[in-house]
This record gives C-alpha cells, structure tokens and sequence, in this order.
C-alpha cells in the first residue's frame, strides 16, 4: 500500500509521514500492524467527537440506507441539511438566521467572500497579517505570506491586510471596504488571541463605515474553545459566520452563515450566485447534525476547559516556554524548531500523535477529540515531557 500511495496519489510535501491506517476508534489511530497511537491532533481539530463515535456513526448508516446524493444544493428539501441549519440558527446570534452548506472551510470561505461583495456592492477585503483560511485561490489571495502566494499568481485583486491584535490599523477600514475577516483565534500563526476586546472594537468600526464583520470559526469553533463558537468567549457579533472542521464529525463539511436578508443575495441577479453540487449532502449533513446536538447536548464544552487546565498543569518541562490558546486549541511552544521537530517525529515512535502549525515552527499542535479522557491527556503530557527529558 505504501508504495501505491507514493506512485499514484498526489503528495502534498515532499516527505509525507505516510502512516499505513488500518482503523480508527476513539482517541486511537491503528496502523497496519496494529500499533495504537493517541490522537491529539483529531484530524487537525475536524474529529470533534473522536474516531468512530457510536451516535455519527448510527447517523451516517441510518441515512445511507434512505438516499445519498439527489440534486444539486438548495433545489430539493432534505431533511438532514434543514434540520442542521435549523440547530445552527438556533445556536447562533439571532440576526444570523441562514445557512449555506458547502464541501469545506476554505469553501465556505469563498462563498463568504462572494455574498460580502454581493451585499454591499463593495471591492476591497481586508484580512490580516498571517492570517490562515484555506488554499483556494480566494483564500489563498487573503494570506500574507508572499513565499506560499508567488508561484500561484495572480490572485484577486482588492486585498488588504492588518496587523491581529492592532487598534490604530482599524482606520484602514473605511467605506471603501466591503469586508473585514479575522480568524477568531489566529491557527496558523501560533494560536493567538484576541486581547483588550479587539474583535468588538472591529465589529464596531464595520458598523460605523458599513462592512461585513466575517469572523473563521473553521479551528475554533464547534465547541473546541469552551464555547459553540469561539467568538462567545470575546463579547462580539459577526455578521457572517464561517464554519467547517469539527462540525462534520469526520465527514467534509464548510458552512457560512449570515442573516436572511444578506444569504436572499446570492439567489437571484444573478440567479445561482453559489452553487455547489454536494454541498448539503445528506450523509454529511446527518453526521453534522449528530455531531452537533451531542457536542451541544452534552457537557464537552464545559469539559474542554477542565481538560485544558490538565494540559497546562501536565505540560510543564523547561523546554516548554509557553501554552497559547484556549479549551482544546492549545499550541505548545519549545525553545526552537528543532526541539519541536524532534518532539513530533519521536512522538509518533512512542505511539502519540501530534503535528505542527502552518506558519510558527517552534509550535506544537494539541488538539485532541473533545471527548479524550482525562487519563489519555495525562499519558500523551507524559509521552511529550518524557521526550523532552531525553533532548
């Protein structure tokens, strides 16, 4: 298998970890030999509820024997893709009412992109600096990494970037910008948080010059940060919401989400504004709905905090200089790259699963299941410390 793998699937580095998986349950990962490896990456945050849950399983089989695919999104009534956009309104803020589900985040990113421009008659964007929402050429077009952004030239026109956590550069914001797009917590810059209410203070320049506040919830949101979105912990509203990752329960699934009146724009001049043949799969969408009503019917999210704090606690070693994030989106910082690099490879050996972050190299992704035991944090915290005690 692995050479097939080599020869025919297309590789994404040059030197993939190219892990032979036999199965998945729970925490674990299973190779081919059947060795067991903690999970405390999830499918890069996308498992919320772990590998194989009984209940998005049941969900998934339950609508396989009733219908797959019929019709391209938004022509026929399905009940599993109505039944999640009504759970997602509900728990949403009121004035966003209206769902489009689509095949990805960085989908639904476009999409929130188009009905920004759509709405307001607008050009500009504005993101920020070391930003992080996809790799479609709209979304690749908000980064600011020029070495990743070169070779694909040109992107879309009308982009401006702010640097996170900054006040003065909100007076870029003017009534020339059509949106303004922040990952509520920065992924792949290292985990960073908003601090001294700066996502209020950018919903409030949005409102005073008439843009679209749209806030990436694709890593934090779902529950991974204590919250349902991870906007809740910031005392902030967004005018559109972009969803994706861990509301699939381990099936791809990107949503947006933004008022009636805003979504009602992409439906007519021109008619079919977004479309997408498999967005709102009804598969997809019964395992979103489960994964959802467990994540908010549960008490995963309060737990996610309480499982935070046995990370930190668990996590302390003189080569850890810090612990950024919240809930279940944490990074862990080491001294340099190399010992990072070291902690993840070695990882795998010890039968620990970890990964890196796209733009901070001294950082250590943890972003287990939510529903990892407390006894499998304190065992992958001792797999970790232990490698340290050996560099």
């Amino acid at each position: 298998m692995k050479h097939d793998f080599f020869k025919y699937q297309a590789q994404t580095t040059p030197h993939p970890l190219a892990m032979e998986i036999s199965h998945a349950k729970g925490s674990y990962i299973y190779d081919t030999n059947d060795k067991a490896y903690l999970d405390f990456v999830a499918g890069v945050s996308a498992c919320s509820l772990g590998h194989s849950h009984p209940k998005v399983v049941n969900a998934i089989k339950n609508q396989v024997d009733k219908y797959l695919h019929v019709m391209v999104y938004g022509e026929y009534i399905l009940n599993p893709a109505v039944e999640l956009t009504k759970l997602l309104a509900k728990h949403l803020p009121d004035n966003i009412n209206s769902t489009y589900l689509v095949n990805s985040g960085t989908e639904a990113i476009e999409g929130s992109l188009k009905l920004a421009r759509r709405f307001t008659g607008r050009s500009e964007i504005i993101a920020a600096k070391n930003a992080y929402h996809g790799n479609t050429l709209g979304s690749l077009s908000l980064m600011d990494f020029e070495e990743r952004k070169k070779p694909f030239y040109p992107l879309i026109p009308d982009i401006k970037h702010i640097e996170f956590n900054l006040e003065s550069d909100l007076l870029q914001i003017t009534e020339h910008t059509a949106a303004v797009i922040l990952e509520t917590i920065q992924g792949g810059a290292g985990f960073i948080e908003p601090k001294d209410q700066y996502l209020t203070k950018v919903q409030k320049r949005c409102n005073e010059v008439g843009a679209v506040f749209i806030l990436d919830e694709i890593q934090p949101g779902i529950g991974r940060t204590g919250k349902l979105f991870g906007f809740d912990n910031y005392n902030c509203q967004p005018d559109i919401v972009v969803t994706g990752k861990g509301l699939g329960g381990g099936l791809p699934i990107g949503a947006f989400s933004a008022s009636k009146k805003m979504m009602n724009t992409l439906s007519d001049n021109p008619k079919l504004g977004h479309i997408t043949t498999f967005g709102g799969n009804p598969v997809i969408a019964a395992a979103a709905l489960a994964t959802l009503k467990e994540i908010t019917e549960s008490n995963l999210m309060a737990e996610a905090l309480e499982k935070e704090q046995l990370i930190r606690k668990y996590l302390k070693h003189k080569h850890i200089k810090e612990v950024r994030g919240r809930g279940l989106m944490l990074a862990a910082f080491t001294e340099n790259e190399a010992i990072t690099n070291q902690v993840i490879l070695k990882a795998k050996e010890h039968g620990l699963i970890l990964f890196w972050l796209l733009f901070e190299p001294k950082a250590i992704r943890i972003t287990p299941p939510l529903t990892i035991s407390n006894e499998e944090i304190i065992e992958g915290c001792g797999i970790i410390t232990s490698i340290l005690d050996e560099i």
